[in-house]
């Protein structure tokens, strides 16, 4: 199983040493991680410092490193110049790939986005047959942002009429973050392994943006996220914990299903990757996203 492994402690040192990724502590070991199993590093302490051997070997197997601000938002990510005996080929016809491709890949991504939100919805005991009803208007390159307007029927309906989805907010918002963060970790690992690049966005364009493809494709799965934080909200949880970062973390093992198989969402993320991959070698929709949930099935999500 790719984990997560989360920096959050003032002062640490990160090397390796025979395979594994080791936390030091004034030249103290205080723990270790095969590097075999890590899918990203995600830094939120001070003072915190590296061996270059980590680095090259975390690159080296397509392992992200994160650093995020004191909200939980990523700011800045580590990641491989080569992921794939493909790359060359895959990143060509990524950047070919026409304006009706990409409108038509988004358009599944937000038609599979918006119909996941209202099984979060229905789950936390919602009527949620409006965004089925959203989700079928999504024409090509969601013209009429029809993303932004079940957006603005979801947060309320999910968080509470009071909440405001802020990203430099703490609270809710930051347990949040920290999720998508995860996210797009995982996602990003993905996208190099298939032999993409992770810059050259099918929606997301900012120039400013290393990840532009990773937050195209963790779209569908941001609503996970959602579930688990209302629960740990419910649950009484305000901060971002190390127990509610370990519940968060655990999201990359929930099994969802994905063609005829379920699969965790770890292994789900590579399969959208790649068959993101073969829609631009091929020129066509091959994209395979999450099956949408039924609510009995999101229950462990958020358990601490």
């Amino acid at each position: 199983m790719d984990r997560i492994v989360d920096i959050a402690t003032d002062g640490r040192h990160l090397s390796v040493d025979r395979g594994f990724l080791v936390v030091s502590e004034d030249r103290e070991e205080v723990g270790r991680v095969a590097l075999d199993e890590i899918a990203g590093v995600i830094v939120h302490a001070h003072g915190v410092s590296y061996s270059n051997n980590l680095l090259v070997r975390l690159a080296n197997q397509g392992s992200l490193l994160v650093v995020c601000a004191q909200n939980h938002s990523p700011v800045s990510c580590l990641w491989p110049i080569s992921g794939h005996h493909l790359q060359n080929a895959r990143i060509r016809a990524q950047w070919n790939a026409g304006r009706p491709l990409q409108k038509r890949l988004w358009q599944q991504v937000v038609k599979n986005k918006i119909s996941i939100q209202g099984a979060v919805i229905a789950a936390n005991g919602h009527e949620a047959t409006a965004f089925d009803h959203l989700a079928r208007r999504v024409r090509s390159g969601d013209p009429d942002n029809i993303e932004a307007q079940a957006a603005r029927r979801y947060w309320p309906m999910l968080m509470g009429r009071e909440f405001t989805r802020d990203r430099m907010s703490s609270g809710t918002n930051a347990l949040l973050n920290y999720g998508y963060t995860v996210l797009r970790a995982l996602i990003g690992r993905a996208i190099v392994a298939s032999g993409l690049h992770p810059t050259i966005g099918i929606f997301h364009h900012n120039q400013q943006n290393a990840l532009a493809l990773a937050d195209d494709l963790m779209e569908p799965f941001r609503p996970f996220v959602d579930h688990a934080v209302k629960r740990l909200v419910r649950n009484g949880v305000e901060d971002v914990t190390p127990e509610a970062k370990a519940s968060l973390a655990a999201i990359t093992g929930f099994d969802v299903k994905i063609g005829e198989t379920y699969s965790p969402v770890s292994v789900a993320a590579n399969r959208v990757a790649q068959s993101l991959s073969e829609s631009f070698l091929q020129s066509d929709v091959r994209l395979e996203l999450p099956a949408i949930p039924v609510a009995t099935t999101l229950s462990p999500l958020g358990r601490l």
